[in-house]
Formats: C-alpha cells, sequence, structure tokens
C-alpha cells in the first residue's frame, strides 16, 4: 500500500505526518526553523514539498525540500513590490505548483511565479485594472490574518487555465496562464452593500469536482455550487446548520459527493459558544456535513475535539497536493498541511 503524506503547518513550523492505512501516522517535524507556516503542497511530479512561510522577524519565503523533508532550502529573491508603490509585502500566502512553474499568492494581493523550481521568482500580476483593487489591498478594510491571495486552484489538464482567490472580494478565472483574469462570482449572495456588481464577494473555499466543471463553494454566506467551472453559481445551504463556515472537500472520483465544516458566527462548530481570545469548543462535538447529492440533501458525520470520528471520509481531489504518489519513493525516503 502507497504511503499517504499530511503536511501541517502551524505558527511553529512545518510536520510531515506519513501513514500505510491513514489510521495510524508518524510525525516528523517540525521543518523550516520554525517559522510560521501559511500553506505547504506536494508536487507530485517532481516530489518537492513546498511551503509558503512568512515571519515577523524574518520575513517572507517560500521553502522546499527534495527529499520529503530531510532537507530544507529557502528562497525569497524576486518575491516583492516595486519601491514607490502602493503595494507592500506583509506576507507570502499560498503556493501551487502548476504544470512546470510555481505560482505564489502573496498579501498584499500579488501573484508571482518561479520557472526554476522555488529558487528566484517574478511578479506576474497584482489585478491592475480590476474593479475594487484598492479596497481590498487596503488595511483599513481587512480583517485580522487577512491573507491577500488566499488561494490557487490549477486545471489538471489545461495549462493556462487556473482560479485565484482574492480574500474578501472575489474568485477571479484565467485561461491564458495569468494574463488577464475575469471576476467568477455570478449567483453568490452577499448580506452587504457593494461598490461594485461582479466584485465584493467574501469567497473562503471553492473545492472542485474531479471534472473541474462541478465546484462547490464555501463562503462568509452560505455554500453554493458551480456546474460550469465557476461562472455561474447555485445556493444549497438549505440543510445545513449555519451558512458561516472554512473548510470544504470534495470526492476524487464522485462529483456529486463533498463534505463542508459549518461554523457559527463566532468560528466555532454550530451550538458552542466562543469568547475573545479563548474558544469554548473544548470537548465539544463538531459534526461534518456531507452530501451525495450536489447539496440537495445532507448528512452529518460525527466528530469529536480529541480527533475521533465516526465516519471515514475518503481522501478528496483537494488532499491530492499532499499525498505522496509515488509510495516507494516515499516509503524509501522515510525515516522508518493560520488563519
Amino acid at each position: 500500500m502507497s504511503n499517504s503524506m499530511l503536511l501541517v503547518g502551524t505558527r511553529k513550523g512545518l510536520f510531515v505526518l506519513e501513514s500505510g492505512d491513514r489510521r495510524d501516522w508518524t510525525v516528523r517535524g517540525p521543518y523550516c526553523e520554525s517559522w510560521p507556516m501559511y500553506h505547504a503542497v506536494l508536487d507530485p511530479e517532481s516530489g518537492t514539498i513546498y511551503a509558503a512561510a512568512a515571519s515577523e522577524w524574518l520575513g517572507s519565503a517560500i521553502w522546499r525540500s527534495d527529499d520529503l523533508g530531510e532537507t530544507w532550502e529557502h528562497s525569497s529573491e524576486g518575491i516583492g513590490f516595486p519601491e514607490g508603490g502602493d503595494l507592500h509585502l506583509s506576507k507570502v500566502s499560498h503556493v501551487m505548483p502548476v504544470h512546470g512553474r510555481l505560482l505564489v499568492g502573496t498579501e498584499s494581493a500579488g501573484l508571482f511565479e518561479s520557472t526554476d523550481g522555488g529558487r528566484n521568482f517574478s511578479l506576474l500580476t497584482t489585478f491592475e485594472g480590476q474593479e475594487g483593487r484598492e479596497a481590498w489591498n487596503d488595511p483599513a478594510q481587512q480583517p485580522p490574518g487577512h491573507l491577500g491571495l488566499s488561494a490557487i486552484i490549477p486545471h489538471p489538464d489545461e495549462q493556462g487555465r487556473f482560479w485565484v482567490i482574492v480574500q474578501g472580494f472575489s474568485l477571479f478565472e484565467t485561461t491564458d496562464g495569468g494574463k488577464t483574469f475575469e471576476p467568477r462570482n455570478k449567483g453568490l449572495r452577499r448580506d452587504w452593500p457593494a461598490d461594485y456588481e461582479d466584485i465584493g464577494f467574501c469567497v473562503h473555499k471553492v473545492a472542485p469536482a474531479a471534472d473541474f466543471e462541478r465546484m462547490f463553494q464555501q463562503n462568509h454566506v452560505g455554500m453554493h455550487r458551480s456546474d460550469d467551472g465557476g461562472k455561474t453559481w447555485t445556493e444549497i445551504t438549505e440543510g445545513l446548520p449555519t451558512e458561516f463556515g472554512f473548510a470544504a472537500a470534495t470526492h476524487p472520483h464522485d462529483r456529486d459527493t463533498f463534505w463542508v465544516i459549518p461554523l457559527d458566527p463566532g468560528h466555532g462548530p454550530p451550538g458552542t459558544q466562543a469568547r475573545a481570545g479563548s474558544s469554548s469548543t473544548k470537548g465539544c462535538r463538531a459534526r461534518t456535513r456531507t452530501s451525495a447529492s450536489s447539496g440537495t440533501a445532507w448528512r452529518s458525520t460525527a466528530r469529536t475535539s480529541q480527533g475521533s470520528t465516526s465516519a471515514r471520509a475518503p481522501a478528496s481531489s483537494s488532499q491530492a497536493s499532499t499525498r505522496a504518489r509515488a509510495g516507494a519513493r516515499s516509503a524509501a525516503s522515510s525515516p522508518a498541511s493560520p488563519p
């Protein structure tokens, strides 16, 4: 059986978890000199682990390991905005291998690329000309922990096509490798006034099905489904205990099945209380909601805060980036994924 690898980013570095059965796990780390981690991914083509890290003292960088975590290097060469401009780099928030190049999202919202495996970077775009660009880069309009460009979602077959999320404002799609972008928010709900018709939607998570035409989205005010690659959306919140949440994952083969973890506005499981600076969810039961009918019906999968589960969900397509595809390589290299 091939090994599974889970990359866990924390405020104190990156941990690598490995398992042969996804029940018992070994833990290695922390790595990357205990830098705070915002995102980590395993490139299935090269076997390289990439991690986006940002430290208040040391700055921002992309860490990389070519031997599944045994040794590490980092680089920030070329990651930065022109001096004297209106954009300032506070963190690198996302990293994603995309058909032979490495894309990096930052805050302020910018997209950088590397064509040499994460050693050198160049600025691809800051979304000049998009409506709302000044607002989403305004610190006064950003919540604590703002990530800027918080996600990059590559199409597995079409090299020039991928989606990005600018946190709090929009999902965008490009079909020309990042030269131009179009907002993809038609049909989404928002419960606040907005200055623009197509911009101003608080997108939290987009999880594509295996065909990348069916997509599911968790945002600030509900769950939504798209059947045309994000061009239009239909709300499917009915049946969930709350409309708020962050996490969502799709089945790797069944386009109708996906999972979501609803949260209350205090960011805890529904039915619990949260206090500023602390959480009272310890020991409570949070429930993952599962739909096997594209969101027309829901059932709950109980989970406890201690980590036990009454149902074990199959690995989602979003987890493919953190699984070692080549089991033999992983086993040979092994010593025995904040806002």
